[in-house]
This record gives structure tokens, C-alpha cells and sequence, in this order.
């Protein structure tokens, strides 16, 4: 019997992203969508390119029967996600996009967010949802915090890395571009077109943006001690992908050799051959993350570059991954969808 999912935030482009996969799964049926602004409207209506498929009205979520639910995807805003999964039936799994639930430590939490959590017993039992590093215990959880598309990436450079000892941890610097749609479909004046064209810029400059909170807390748990990258985002004017750059001191060919022999039996991450790199235009849409190494001119320096869309294989693509493993379906279903070229 397909499982009966439920998506909450599905007029966001997240949730339009889990409904385009989702679509292409054998084994799931979208039976309940929720969508407070937008409630009473069709996907047609409020996202035309998924008319084709026959979906739920949109409601709002008091609205919704959770007792035929298998599992909910849950694609709101930060602090809006915790008071409703608080709220929902303590069988259903759940699978939450935003970053409520990300950080263990509440502390931690309320430094980066700048309130306190509203929802500690879950944030309690939540497994962190990187699904490559944590399969395991994503398996075995009803509740699974997606990571930030930023985090994301530039853990996917790192972590094997790290946790080998083959680079300087005192001395990492991640350089990332991001695409507008990793901004919320929110209207906001800075991303209008006459405002974002033709340009790009950093943002959250000198150590506040919020996903650093996720660097500490992987990174050094992974290192077993504190360690702190420095990182810059950067707006982009395009729709989907995140390029991260990385320039960190270490024997190239051995950090190539190391993320090689870590990713071999991964099914959405490539390893390119050693002096090639990537680019967003080749993973747009999928749910792949390409990784290429360089080396530097300078002896015992290495350049890592990562793509991949912040969307799919960013968001909604290891959401819907995560919640194949919680289902118990194969990790890969719904998921092998070609990159769109060009």
C-alpha cells in the first residue's frame, strides 16, 4: 500500500519542490496539503507548472485529519514549524525543513535564533538530517531536521576531511554563493529583480549568519574539538543552486584520494577526477551534489569546490530521501531524476 504523506507549507517552493518529486514516487500519495495563505485554492492555481497532477486542496492545517498520515513534511517558517509539530499527533513521523530543529542544544539554538524554543521535547528527540553521515538514526526517528542548503554543502566539502585529519583545522575559509530561491518565496524589497539583477553581494558578513551555528556544532563534534570555519554567503541572481568554494591547507591529491574512497558507494554524491570542478548548471533539478578538488600554486594548499541545488538535494530532495529511509523504502526512490540541461 502507498504511505499517505502530507506536505505543510506546500504553497512555499519548497513544498512545490516534495510535490514535484513526490509525483515520481511509486510508493507515496500526497493525501492532505496544507497552506494557511493560499487554503481553499488548487496547486494549480498558486504553482500552474504542477496542473497536471491530480492533488489535495490546499487547507489550513487545523483543518487537516493526520489519522490516515504516514508521515508529514513540514515546510514552514522558522519558529512557525516547532508550535505546529508540537501540536501534532506524537505517532507521526515527521520530516521539518526549516531550521527549528537542527541545533541540539537549546542554548545554541536561542543564540542563533534569538528566542527560545517552543517545543524542547522535540527538539529533544530530533535527528539531525544530513542522511549521508546519519542513516542510522534517521532510520529509527519519527522526527528528522532537515539541514540548512548552505550547511548542507559545505559539510558535504568537509566533513570527510575533518574527520581523517588530512587538513589544517585552524585554517578553513568557505566562500558560498546561493541562488534567490534559497530566500523563501516571501516577498521581500532586496529580492526584487530591479534590486537583485545584474549583481550579486554577501551577506550576513563576519561570522552571523545563521547556518554557522551548524558548522560549530558538526564540525567539532565531528573533530571532537571546537572547530569554527570562516564563512561568507553570497546572493546570487539566479533560481537554484549553491557553489561552495573552499580553500583550506592540505596535500591535494590526498584530500581528493580521502573524499573519493568517503563518497564511493554514495549514490547522489560525485566525486569528480582530481584537478576538475563543478557547476550548478550541471546538478540544477537533482538531487546530486558534485565535488571537485584543485590544487592550489602554492605547495600544501587545496581548493574544494561543491554544487548542488539548494532546493532538491538542498532541501526538499533530502527531505524526500530521508523519509524514503524512515518509511523504509529504498534511500533512492522518487530521487534519480536527471539534472536539466542546459
Amino acid at each position: 500500500m502507498p504511505h499517505n504523506i502530507a506536505i505543510l507549507g506546500a504553497s512555499g517552493y519548497t513544498g512545490a519542490e516534495l510535490v514535484r518529486l513526490i509525483a515520481t514516487h511509486p510508493n507515496m500519495r500526497i493525501t492532505a496539503m496544507g497552506a494557511n495563505s493560499k487554503a481553499g485554492q488548487s496547486m494549480a492555481d498558486v504553482f500552474p507548472h504542477l496542473r497536471h497532477l491530480d492533488l489535495p486542496v490546499l487547507q489550513k492545517i487545523e483543518e487537516i485529519d493526520f489519522s490516515d498520515v504516514d508521515l508529514c513534511f513540514c515546510a514552514l517558517p522558522h519558529a512557525t514549524s516547532q508550535e505546529v509539530i508540537r501540536d501534532l499527533p506524537k505517532t507521526l513521523k515527521i520530516v521539518d525543513l526549516s531550521a527549528d530543529f537542527r541545533l541540539r542544544d537549546p542554548a545554541e539554538y536561542k543564540r542563533w535564533y534569538g528566542n527560545d524554543h517552543a517545543a524542547l521535547a522535540c527538539q529533544a528527540e530530533a535527528v539531525y538530517g544530513l542522511t549521508e553521515f546519519y542513516r542510522a538514526e534517521i532510520r529509527a526517528a519519527r522526527l528528522v531536521a532537515g539541514t540548512g542548503c548552505n550547511a548542507a554543502t559545505g559539510q558535504y566539502a568537509l566533513r570527510p576531511l575533518i574527520a581523517e585529519g588530512v587538513i589544517d583545522l585552524d585554517d578553513i575559509i568557505l566562500d558560498l554563493k546561493c541562488a534567490v530561491s534559497g530566500a523563501g518565496r516571501s516577498l521581500k524589497e532586496n529580492l526584487l529583480h530591479a534590486e537583485l539583477s545584474e549583481g550579486y553581494h554577501a551577506y550576513s558578513v563576519g561570522g552571523v549568519h545563521r547556518h554557522l551555528g551548524e558548522f560549530d556544532q558538526e564540525f567539532s563534534a565531528v573533530a571532537g574539538r571546537p572547530v569554527h570555519v570562516q564563512f561568507t554567503p553570497h546572493l546570487i541572481p539566479a533560481n537554484r543552486g549553491i557553489l561552495a568554494t573552499v580553500y583550506v591547507k592540505g596535500e591535494a591529491a590526498r584530500i581528493h584520494e580521502v573524499l573519493s574512497a568517503a563518497y564511493a558507494e554514495e549514490p547522489f554524491l560525485q566525486v569528480l577526477p582530481f584537478g576538475q570542478h563543478p557547476s550548478t548548471r550541471h546538478i540544477r533539478g537533482s538531487n546530486f551534489c558534485h565535488i571537485g578538488v584543485v590544487a592550489d600554486r602554492r605547495a600544501g594548499r587545496a581548493i574544494i569546490i561543491a554544487a548542488l541545488d539548494n532546493l532538491t538535494k538542498g532541501s526538499s530532495g533530502q527531505a524526500l530521501q530521508n523519509a524514503n529511509l524512515m518509511l523504509g523504502e529504498d534511500e533512492t526512490t522518487g530521487l534519480m531524476l536527471a539534472p536539466c540541461f542546459p
